[in-house]
């Protein structure tokens, strides 16, 4: 009988914090979830608020969540903005298309029912989707005067015009499930920007004050989830021998400081970035370029990295599927070499996943998991390979939930 009452003391509580700690969070270098450390082995499919918004369409959105769920894909990024333009989500400042919205519900109940976890970016940091060029033409239609995009980060008509777009996607009810996203498990996480630049003011202390403004202003209103900026990775001026050839207005280390954001972001396409320059060439600073960015955050920032955005273009010269391999596995394996040890390498986000039949969304960098055997066994293996360190901590913790069990038995 005891051994019985025990069992049943057991099973309560391992279920009880089990089901009341299903958001990802951080602790220290690592994201946790359910306790035990979680990698972001994912995806980007920026679409699939677009896609989902057509009904006709949007068995796409399923069918590539599906997908990705047999791959061992556990995280995806994805847009939760489209400003004016060709079927907006916002139209006009506060203003919303509700048939694009119900896109989004749809896409982030379906990542649900997979297991997928999602990232949902907030704004552009370039014209496509409106972006912060939109924001700005918006309030100098209303008699603001100014000059530049780069007035998104300091006009205060236009800050405002953000956080009422961040305040109605954070807290919208979700017309499928009935959740409000701010109490979604779903969502891993908010990104301020896709990749924030700012030309005026290469210092990154312009950027710097726009996430602290923007991100304590997210925590405000939703303490469930992490936030984080959007960064490419570029360092600032104390550290410009980190970067390619050139600064981009932001400062890895000091924006990721900021006590509001919970983990770190790095871009990574040497295709673009060293276009002079050839296949060994790049591959060494990618290399170099991971390994910079784990150790940052390791000993600096002492906060997770994702990242969360990388590929190879299939329309450079002399492409084979080969030379994509070899990105995705120097990725994969500085990711795997840091999380076996404990390290703060949590993840990486390949760009982009599409569905079947969606060529008008080809940009070079797309992967087709039934069309890419190679890269997919690729992808498959980093899953197995992060999903074991993760049963591995899984296993330990639940030694100590035993052995912490018994002595209140005892």
């Amino acid at each position: 009988m005891k051994l019985y009452v025990f069992f049943l003391y057991f099973i309560y509580f391992f279920h009880h914090v089990k089901a009341n700690d299903d958001f990802i969070k951080t602790k220290g270098v690592h994201f946790m979830l359910n306790e035990s450390p979680f990698y972001a082995n994912g995806f980007n499919a920026y679409w699939l608020m677009l896609i989902g918004s057509d009904p006709s369409q949007r068995h796409k959105v399923s069918s590539v969540l599906q997908d990705a769920a047999s791959h061992g894909l556990t995280v995806g990024r994805t847009w939760a903005f489209s400003d004016a333009g060709y079927s907006p989500l916002q139209f006009s400042p506060g203003f919303y298309n509700e048939n694009m919205f119900q896109g989004l519900d749809y896409a982030i109940h379906e990542a649900g029912k997979n297991g997928i976890k999602l990232i949902l970016s907030l704004v552009n940091n370039y014209n496509d989707f409106g972006g912060k060029n939109q924001y700005v033409n918006w309030a100098k239609s209303q008699g603001q005067s100014l000059t530049s995009e780069d007035d998104f980060y300091t006009n205060s008509v236009v800050k405002g015009y953000f956080k009422n777009h961040i305040k109605a996607v954070v807290t919208r009810n979700n017309s499928i499930s009935g959740i409000a996203y701010k109490d979604d498990p779903t969502i891993m996480a908010w990104e301020l920007m896709n990749e924030p630049r700012c030309s005026s003011d290469l210092s990154g202390s312009t950027v710097q004050s726009w996430i602290s403004e923007m991100a304590s202003y997210t925590k405000s209103i939703d303490s469930n989830h992490l936030v984080e900026a959007g960064l490419e990775g570029f360092y600032g001026n104390s550290d410009t021998q980190k970067n390619p050839n050139f600064q981009v207005g932001t400062d890895f280390i000091a924006n990721n400081q900021i006590p509001e954001i919970d983990f770190a972001t790095v871009h990574s396409y040497p295709d673009q970035w060293l276009t002079g320059q050839d296949d060994e060439a790049q591959l060494n600073f990618l290399t170099n370029w991971l390994k910079v960015h784990i150790e940052d955050s390791q000993t600096i920032l002492k906060k997770p990295i994702i990242f969360a955005e990388f590929g190879k273009t299939t329309k450079g010269p002399g492409f084979t599927p080969q030379q994509r391999d070899i990105i995705f596995n120097t990725v994969y394996s500085s990711i795997f070499s840091s999380a076996k040890g404990g390290g703060a390498a949590a993840g990486g986000l390949f760009w982009h996943l599409l569905a079947e039949g969606m060529d008008s969304f080809k940009d070079g960098y797309e992967i087709i998991l039934s069309e890419s055997s190679s890269v997919s066994d690729i992808i498959i293996q980093q899953s197995k390979r992060l999903n074991k360190i993760r049963k591995m901590y899984a296993r330990l913790k639940n030694i100590e939930k035993w052995k912490k069990a018994r002595k209140l038995k005892d």
